[in-house]
């Protein structure tokens, strides 16, 4: 079996992304791409060169084969990705905007990546890869799921493998934000690096600020909490160290949806590579800038060179602020 780098879990669905600026039910016309933080990171990680599965299911139509061709031509393993027949790929629309945040529908009840379940989870596939990454999203899609993504944590932790964790909040998936924050958590706290946005913070935590959203986890067990903060930066905590990254210029921002995820892919890689946490953050901010620069969710991600040279250009930033 494949020795991986990373392993990661979760639905992945059709993208239709407007292809002009107004209401959705307007719109007449729309380009097709790939959706779903997981795959997001996946894709990322393969173009800077790591060996990355992807786990989930799709159905047995024409946006599930095109999820599996899109993974495979980024060099993502798709092996463990199942096919149901009785269940369809899920998929979201996604408004085209100026400034500011799309507006985003999706339609993925009883798709066919929430109805894996515990008897899914091959241990040996699991235990071949180095890392596994992890956000809040699959265990709000189904009891089914939430079981595996419990199931998947235990494995890998229980192998001394190092786990990543973005909370990745979709409320409207939780019957209750009281629910959210307990079950969000309870995955949060086991994890090596928590990775949270400062809104999702100060929900998660009940505190305001980055320093006191990175001592309740650490205090918890956590090895390493990064407080994503936006254009401005990023903080981050260890229980020998703290400081502050400064975000990176960005010309324009085109889309801001998968950003989060492109600085999963930068610090997660970054802790992979050895390096220190502060070089892993700043890689972070430097993919997570890139990210919003275009429309896709996935389509800023860049390849090492590309990374490499948009980090040249802005050496010598500004103190963070926040």
């Amino acid at each position: 079996m494949k020795t991986l780098d990373v392993i990661t879990f979760g639905e992945a669905m059709g993208m239709f992304i407007a292809d002009e600026v107004g209401p959705l039910y307007k719109v007449k016309r729309f380009t097709r791409g790939l959706a779903g933080a997981e795959t997001n990171v996946a894709v990322g990680l393969a173009r800077l060169g790591y060996d990355v599965c992807w786990v989930s299911k799709v159905g047995e139509d024409a946006l599930g084969e095109y999820i599996k061709y899109a993974l495979q031509q980024e060099g993502v393993d798709i092996s463990y990705i199942g096919s149901d027949p009785n269940h369809p790929t899920g998929f979201q629309m996604k408004s085209k905007v100026l400034a500011g945040d799309p507006q985003v529908q999706y339609f993925r009840k009883h798709s066919a990546a929430s109805t894996i379940g515990v008897d899914y989870l091959l241990p040996e596939r699991f235990l071949s890869a180095a890392h596994l990454h992890m956000t809040g999203i699959p265990p709000a899609l189904s009891s089914s799921m939430y079981g595996f993504a419990e199931k998947a944590l235990s494995v890998m932790k229980s192998a001394n493998r190092t786990v990543s964790f973005d909370p990745n909040l979709r409320p409207k998936l939780w019957s209750s934000q009281d629910r959210m924050v307990r079950e969000i958590n309870k995955f949060a706290v086991q994890a090596d690096w928590v990775l949270p946005g400062i809104s999702e913070g100060k929900i998660l935590t009940g505190y305001d600020s980055p320093e006191d959203i990175a001592a309740f986890y650490l205090e918890q067990g956590v090895k390493v909490v990064v407080v994503k903060l936006g254009a401005e930066g990023a903080y981050y905590r260890t229980a020998e160290i703290e400081g502050c990254i400064p975000g990176f210029k960005v010309a324009k921002v085109v889309d801001t949806v998968g950003a989060g995820d492109g600085f999963a892919v930068g610090f997660v890689s970054g802790m992979l590579d050895g390096l220190t946490i502060e070089e892993a953050v700043t890689r972070a901010n430097a993919i997570g800038a890139l990210a919003v620069m275009s429309p896709g969710d996935s389509d800023g991600l860049p390849s090492k060179a590309q990374l490499e040279a948009f980090m040249d250009e802005q050496k010598g930033m500004e103190p963070c602020s926040y």
